[in-house]
């Protein structure tokens, strides 16, 4: 008894009695923009929107420049409007609060592979979007090109669905897919095809006489499955018309018998039609023509 009072006593010594938290408790410094992503990202989808630069968040193989503070911005409420709300209104709240990555990183410039491609989005174990080249952004004339099928990569204003919307579906259907796989038979359908590094050489132009909505689409499978889906979801009928006679027979073929699995996979894994999800972001994309991309409100 004698023992264990004199370690209860020595216990009590090690507790420090003062109220101070160890927690920081001094108010976080925020400016409009700081506030707004709090309300418009953080508190509904538990999303850190990552404007400033921070090299700890970035490759180190690249020199990158940061996001200019009036395009991110406007990119901010670009992908609310057509990403994030889009998703909400074709698979509900509680999909997009619980899939969405959890950090959206903004890096004002590309980053250039050695063989001359360049990157426009990564992904990072289903919880971090970046988004590449947000200072080509031209915030007075917003371009969303949905009737091409093979844009003008070159083209400025740059194409904000080639660049970023694009992307953003792409990644993210590599995020869900990390969740749930789709079906091997995917796979077979270009196999023997695939080009892992050869892709760079294929003009999205040709593509679709080798069975592929893009020339990344022909790298390897995954990136076809993402390819696939995003090129679908972003484009309109015509233009995707426009890409299966480009193919041919053969090539028209193909990119059908993908599609089809891509559509069964996300309507039995997820609930979602995307055909529906298509119709949702193509209004929302012709809806940018209206918003107010300068202003916080």
């Amino acid at each position: 008894m004698l023992l264990a009072a004199v370690l209860a006593t020595s216990c009590g010594d090690d507790i420090d009695s003062g109220t101070e938290s160890i927690f920081p408790t001094t108010p976080v410094e925020r400016n409009e923009f700081d506030t707004w992503l709090l309300k418009n990202y953080t508190e509904p989808y538990n999303i850190n929107f990552k404007y400033r630069y921070e090299d700890k968040e970035t490759d180190q193989y690249y020199n990158v420049v940061p996001a200019d503070y009036n395009k991110a911005v406007a990119i901010a409420k670009l992908v609310k409007h057509i990403w994030l709300d889009a998703y909400t209104e074709a698979a509900g709240e509680e999909f997009i609060k619980k899939y969405t990555p959890r950090v959206m990183q903004l890096i004002g410039s590309p980053e250039y592979n050695s063989q001359g491609s360049i990157v426009l989005g990564t992904a990072e174990g289903g919880l971090k979007v970046t988004l590449f080249r947000v200072n080509a952004l031209d915030v007075d004339n917003p371009v969303i090109d949905m009737t091409s099928p093979f844009p003008d990569t070159e083209a400025t204003p740059i194409d904000l669905n080639y660049w970023f919307f694009h992307t953003m579906h792409h990644e993210f259907c590599h995020i869900l897919t990390q969740q749930k796989n789709y079906s091997t038979d995917f796979r077979t359908i270009s196999a023997g095809k695939y080009q892992t590094t050869g892709w760079i050489n294929v003009k999205n132009e040709e593509a679709p006489a080798m069975g592929f909505v893009s020339g990344y689409a022909s790298g390897e499978y995954n990136e076809d499955f993402a390819e696939v889906y995003a090129t679908y979801v972003t484009h309109t009928e015509e233009a995707w018309e426009q890409l299966l006679a480009a193919g041919g027979d053969e090539g028209k073929t193909a990119i059908l018998a993908k599609l089809q699995i891509v559509r069964d996979y996300f309507a039995s894994s997820w609930g979602i039609d995307i055909d529906a999800l298509r119709t949702i972001v193509l209004r929302r994309s012709a809806e940018v023509k209206d918003l107010d991309l300068k202003t916080l409100n």
